[in-house]
């Protein structure tokens, strides 16, 4: 009985590995989003999933319509993550719901389980490639992350931000 969680882990990551694996025709975009629905996601239209997505654990993840992850983007799911209608999140970005607990004091890491926080990203919001986003941050609508940036707090809508850690650089003009 203690092993079957880890089997299950395993297995789930094998397949998803398999079939994250393939190209981005969108018979085989439409056989992924059926993946990530069997798992507890909910997925959008026309979705677009290039090859060597990682999304887990798969539910608690909602897609909007149209959105399109590029090659090499990880979603961690576990606390949560909804994005947005037409948003691209760029090569190799990151979006992050849970993270290693950090005990008081002495206590030891390893173990100490995780914290979980939601991540919501608006519509029409582009992320940039190898961008990190953390657990509990929501970025509003029509926002832009620079590549290479870490979002570590709330990102308002209509405006551009980057750096480590992410700053508003300017809003967009309207």
């Amino acid at each position: 009985m203690k092993m079957i969680k880890p089997i299950l882990v395993v297995s789930y990551e094998f397949i998803q590995q398999i079939i994250f694996a393939l190209p981005r025709y969108r018979l085989l975009g439409w056989f992924k989003a059926k993946f990530l629905v069997l798992n507890g996601a909910t997925i959008g239209r026309r979705c677009t999933f290039y090859p060597g997505v990682w999304i887990a654990p798969g539910r608690g993840l909602v897609l909007g319509d149209d959105v399109d992850l590029a090659l090499g983007v990880l979603v961690s799911t576990g606390g949560g993550v909804e994005i947005g209608d037409r948003t691209l999140i760029g090569y190799r970005a990151q979006i992050i719901s849970t993270n290693h607990h950090i005990p008081k004091q002495h206590g030891r890491i390893f173990g100490a389980g995780h914290d979980k926080a939601k991540v919501t990203i608006g519509p029409d919001v582009w992320i940039g490639g190898n961008s990190l986003v953390m657990p509990g941050v929501t970025i509003g609508e029509g926002a832009v992350v620079a590549g290479g940036s870490v979002v570590t707090k709330d990102v308002p809508a209509f405006s551009i931000v980057g750096g480590v850690p992410a700053r508003v650089i300017k809003n967009r003009e309207i």
